[in-house]
């Protein structure tokens, strides 16, 4: 029983990584490079923003990620085109759960 036990744990915890690393490693680099930009380009930097970028990817799975990021870009058109990406819920939805990601980050590794 016991081996079972330890290769149903080890099945679960490469299905969790699995599920935290599912952000491509340019998304990655982006994210610590925006972050890095934000915060200074020190080494330090770079620490708390690897660390921030690995809080966001276990909150938030990385299609919600893409939506949110999408969300934050479209916005920025003005007029009609942007309208739906600064008004509706679904758009709402995806930036809050972005930001509440970020601020979890930000207590964890800053």
């Amino acid at each position: 029983m016991g081996r079972a036990a330890a290769a149903l744990a080890v099945l679960v915890t490469a299905a969790h990584a699995q599920d935290v690393n599912d952000y491509p490693t340019s998304a990655r680099v982006e994210y610590v490079f925006g972050c890095m930009k934000a915060n200074g380009e020190t080494r330090q930097a770079i620490e708390q923003c690897s660390c921030s970028v690995d809080v966001v990817a276990s909150l938030v799975p990385y299609a919600r990620y893409v939506t949110a990021e999408t969300v934050l870009s479209m916005a920025q058109v003005r007029g009609d085109m942007g309208s739906p990406f600064r008004t509706s819920e679904m758009a709402t939805n995806a930036l809050n759960e972005l930001r509440r990601a970020q601020a979890e980050a930000e207590v964890r590794c800053f």
